[in-house]
């Protein structure tokens, strides 16, 4: 994995996209310290993961019937 600094990313941002898109992983640095702040991987590769509902996961569930209808301005409350 490069990584590469704030400054470095901007500078170079396209060729640090066609990396990404060959499949390398490109870490980003901030600060004195240089501490990874961020990392971009390839689409491919990117974890896909269920979300969760905080503390009401598996409590219960929602269901949107097909004949289920309601304008925006019902929805918001106006």
């Amino acid at each position: 994995m490069e990584t590469l600094t704030i400054g470095e990313f901007k500078a170079h941002f396209s060729e640090v996209l066609k990396k990404v898109q060959e499949g390398k992983e490109v870490a980003i640095s901030y600060g004195k310290k240089k501490e990874i702040v961020a990392r971009l991987v390839p689409k491919a590769t990117a974890k896909k993961t269920a979300r969760k509902l905080g503390m009401w996961d598996k409590k219960g569930r929602v269901i949107f019937h097909s004949d289920f209808k309601m304008t925006e301005e019902e929805m918001l409350g106006l």
